[in-house]
This record gives C-alpha cells, structure tokens and sequence, in this order.
C-alpha cells in the first residue's frame, strides 16, 4: 500500500481547521494534533504488523471510500466516524471493529457495548494469517454498518 491512504470518506461532517483530521461531528472535542503516516507510524513496530494494517485497508478499501488517521494512539479508520482501530500491544495489534450486533467467536477476546445497538468487538492479530475470511466478513459487515 503506498502511503499516505487516505481516502477521504465522503461522509465525514467536518474537518478540523487546525490539524486537518476529519470527523463525524462538527467540533468534535479531540486532541488536536496532525496525525502522522503509516510509514512513520510503523517505524518502530514489526513488519507482520505493516502488513496486517495493510490487508485490512486494502480490503476496506475495496468497499468504498475509507479515511485512514494514524494517530499516537493507533491507526483509525473511518466513513462518517471510527468504526475499525488497529492499537499496538506487546506481540500482536488489538483490532476493533463495531457492528450493529453481537458476535460470540472464541477470536474475540473483549466486547463493548456503548449502546443497545453497536458492539465493539476486539480481536488480536499478531501475523498477516490471522487476516483471513472470517475476519473479513466482519470488517464488511463493519463497514456496511457505519454511517457513510
């Protein structure tokens, strides 16, 4: 994947003057800081882990307009709003995904659930492998579930 890609989702209500990240509501409260590149983002951390980043861009991709924002904390990926998070952990990458229902899978290792009807789900992902179709299926589902 080259860098940056930034798709620009066409959906994102407001751009923040200051750092130029996009969000899904006009003067939404964040940290206002530019946020960095993959490459830089990736600097320190291990190749496995660029890649998986990459697989899961890629695929979303394929399915429309995406604005990816690596951040201090992670690597943010949006439409209207943060619906995928890659966060580093030691040995592997922590995904988040939200959907509009529950999922049971023994690969979740942690559900949030801020309203009656979304659900964080958190897998960990520590090789490309553990990209595969199951975990694409959810990243669709994903996807289709976030407001464009």
């Amino acid at each position: 994947m080259n860098e940056p890609r930034r798709g620009r989702a066409d959906g994102a209500a407001w751009t923040c003057p200051a750092c130029d990240r996009r969000f899904g509501r006009r003067n939404q409260s964040h940290e206002c800081r530019p946020g960095t590149t993959l490459d830089a983002w990736f600097a320190d951390r291990p190749p496995e882990h660029r890649r998986i980043c990459d697989l899961i861009v890629d695929h979303l991709w394929e399915l429309g307009p995406i604005d990816v924002d690596p951040v201090d904390v992670g690597v943010l990926i949006k439409r209207s709003r943060t619906f995928v998070e890659l966060r580093p952990r030691r040995g592997h990458l922590a995904l988040s995904f939200m959907l509009s229902r529950r999922v049971e899978d023994p690969r979740i290792f942690k559900r949030l659930s801020p309203s009656a009807t979304r659900h964080a789900h958190f897998v960990e992902l520590a090789e490309p492998s553990d990209v595969d179709d199951q975990l694409r299926e959810w990243l669709t589902e994903a996807y289709a579930d976030s407001p464009a």
